[in-house]
C-alpha cells in the first residue's frame, strides 16, 4: 500500500515536557527555527494523510493554536486527564471513529523528535505495507539507550515487546534497540489494540507500547530501524537541545561547504534551514542566519551578524550588524554596527555605516549614510550622500511621516527632517540644518540657529 493511502496521521502533543523547566510546553519550543511541533507535523503532513490530528493536553489552547496556524486542516484532539501516550491514541481514534470508518495504516508520532522527517516516515510506511505486518515500530541504534524503551525481539526478529526503561530487567537494559515512539497500525488492529490498555506499570499511566503485545496476537509487528538515527532522537531537556542543535548545525554547515560556500567556523555559525547561500560566499565566526535569509554569490557576511529573512544579493558586504526582513544590493556596504529594521531596500553600491538605524527606508544606487544616523520611513534618490548624526524625525506622536530626498544630493553633518518633508534632487544642506519644509531641486540649504545665553540660570527646583 503507498504511502498517499495513509487513512490518518496522529501527532502526540499533549505532555508538558517537565524535565525542560519551562512555563511553555515542551512542543513549543524551536530548534534551528521552527518548534518541534512545527517541524514534526510537516513532516507528516507531506505524506498527505487524509486527516491529520494532533492529540493536547498540557496547555491545550496555547498548543491547538500553535498547530493550526501550521496546518489549518489539523484536527485537535483533547486528552482527558488520564495520562500516557496509550490514552492519547485511544482519545484521537474515538474522535477519528465518529468523523468515519478509518481503513488503511495510522502513523502514531511523538512530536519531540525536532529532525522527524518526511524520508524516514515514508519508508517505514512502505516497508510496513511490503512486509504484510499489523504494526510496525520505527526502531534506532543508541550507544547509550539510557532513557529509552528498549525493543526486545524473538528468535525470528519480529518484535515481541517494548519495555520502558523504569520497567526493564537488566538484561532488558542491556539492549542497544530502542522505541523511537513513532508506529505503523493498520487501523483496525489498533482499535482492537488500544481497547484493553492496563495502567499497571512503574509510571502508572497507559503506554501505546503494550499496544504491541495485543497486537502481535492479532497480527505481526515488524519494526524499521531509522536510516539515521539523528532523525529520531528525541529531546527530554536543554542540554539535549543544545547537544543536538550542535550536531545538526553542524550538517547544516558542512552541507554549504560543500556547495562552495566559505564557512570560516561552523562551531559559531548558525544556520537555519530555510536559509540560501550562493557559492563562494564568505561566512565569518559568529553569524546567526534565520528564517528565509538568501545570501548572493561572493556576498560577506560577518563577523558577528544577524540576518532574519533578509536578501543579500552578489557581492554585498554585511559586517557587525542585525539586518531583518531587508534587501541588500549588489556590492552594497553595511556596517560596522548597522541595525536594520524591517522594510528596507537598498539599491546597488550603496552604503549604511557604523552605528546607523534604519527602517522602511528606500537607498539608491550608489547612496552612502555613512554612520551615526537614523533614517526612518524615507526614499533616498541614486548618488546621494548623508552626513553624520542626520536623523529624519518620522513621528509626530500620532503618525509616521515619510521623508524624500532626492539624487545626488549632499546632506550636512547633524541634519535633521522633519517629516513629511521633500527635498529636491542636487540639493546641498549646511551642517546643522533643520529641514522643515520643502526644498526645490539645485538648491542650497541651511538653518541659522541664535545662541542666547542665559546667565545664572538655574532650574526651576533649585530656584
Amino acid at each position: 500500500m503507498s504511502v498517499m493511502a495513509l487513512s490518518a496521521a496522529i501527532v502526540l502533543a499533549a505532555g508538558e515536557g517537565t524535565r525542560m523547566r519551562s512555563n511553555k510546553p515542551k512542543v513549543l519550543h524551536t530548534f534551528a527555527g521552527k518548534t518541534f511541533l512545527n517541524r514534526v507535523m510537516d513532516s507528516v503532513a507531506a505524506l498527505e494523510p487524509d486527516t491529520l490530528a494532533v492529540v493536547v493536553h498540557f496547555q491545550a489552547e496555547r498548543v491547538s493554536e500553535a498547530a493550526r496556524s501550521y496546518n489549518e486542516h489539523v484536527a485537535i484532539v483533547n486528552q482527558d486527564d488520564i495520562p500516557g501516550t496509550g490514552r492519547a491514541v485511544q482519545c484521537a481514534m474515538a474522535q477519528l471513529a465518529d468523523q468515519g470508518q478509518l481503513n488503511g495504516p495510522v502513523l502514531i508520532a511523538a512530536s519531540d523528535m525536532p529532525l522527524l522527517d518526511s524520508r524516514t516516515l515514508r519508508e517505514l510506511v512502505d516497508f510496513h505495507s511490503a512486509s504484510g505486518n499489523g504494526a510496525t515500530v520505527l526502531t534506532t541504534i543508541l550507544d547509550d539507550p539510557t532513557g529509552y524503551g528498549r525493543i526486545i525481539r524473538d528468535r525470528e526478529g519480529n518484535v515481541l515487546r517494548i519495555v520502558e526503561q523504569k520497567d526493564a530487567n537488566r538484561s532488558e537494559l542491556a539492549v542497544q534497540e530502542v522505541n523511537t515512539s513513532v508506529y505503523v497500525f493498520d487501523a483496525a488492529l489498533l482499535v482492537q489494540a488500544i481497547a484493553d490498555l492496563k495502567s499497571n506499570n512503574a509510571q502508572g499511566e497507559f503506554y501505546l507500547t503494550d499496544a504491541l503485545e495485543t497486537a502481535r496476537s492479532a497480527g505481526k509487528v515488524g519494526a524499521f530501524t531509522a536510516p539515521d538515527p539523528l532523525t529520531v532522537e528525541g529531546v527530554n531537556d536543554r542540554v539535549q537541545l543544545s547537544a543536538l542543535s550542535k550536531t545538526y548545525n553542524r550538517r547544516v554547515c558542512e552541507h554549504w561547504m560543500r556547495e562552495g560556500v566559505t564557512i570560516l567556523d561552523p562551531e559559531t555559525t548558525w544556520i537555519e534551514d530555510d536559509v540560501q547561500i550562493g557559492r563562494d560566499a564568505t561566512i565569518l565566526p559568529g553569524c546567526f542566519l534565520q528564517g528565509h535569509t538568501v545570501i548572493g554569490q561572493d556576498a560577506v557576511v560577518g563577523p558577528y551578524t544577524t540576518l532574519i529573512d533578509a536578501v543579500i544579493d552578489d557581492g554585498a558586504t554585511v559586517e557587525r550588524s542585525r539586518v531583518q526582513e531587508s534587501h541588500i544590493g549588489a556590492r552594497t556596504n553595511i556596517g560596522p554596527w548597522t541595525y536594520l529594521r524591517p522594510g528596507n531596500e537598498f539599491g546597488e553600491d550603496a552604503k549604511a555605516g557604523a552605528f546607523v538605524e534604519m527602517k522602511k527606508a528606500h537607498i539608491g544606487n550608489g547612496t552612502k549614510v555613512p554612520h551615526l544616523s537614523y533614517i526612518g520611513d524615507a526614499q533616498l534618490g541614486e548618488h546621494t550622500n548623508i552626513g553624520g548624526g542626520t536623523i529624519t524625525a518620522n513621528y509626530d506622536g500620532v503618525h509616521k511621516n515619510r521623508t524624500v530626498i532626492g539624487a545626488g544630493c549632499h546632506v550636512g553633518a547633524g541634519n535633521l527632517f522633519v517629516a513629511p518633508v521633500e527635498v529636491g534632487d542636487n540639493v546641498t544642506t549646511g551642517a546643522g540644518s533643520v529641514v522643515r519644509h520643502a526644498v526645490p531641486s539645485d538648491t542650497m540649504v541651511y538653518s541659522e540657529n541664535t545662541q542666547h545665553n542665559v546667565e545664572g540660570w538655574k532650574p526651576a527646583w533649585e530656584r
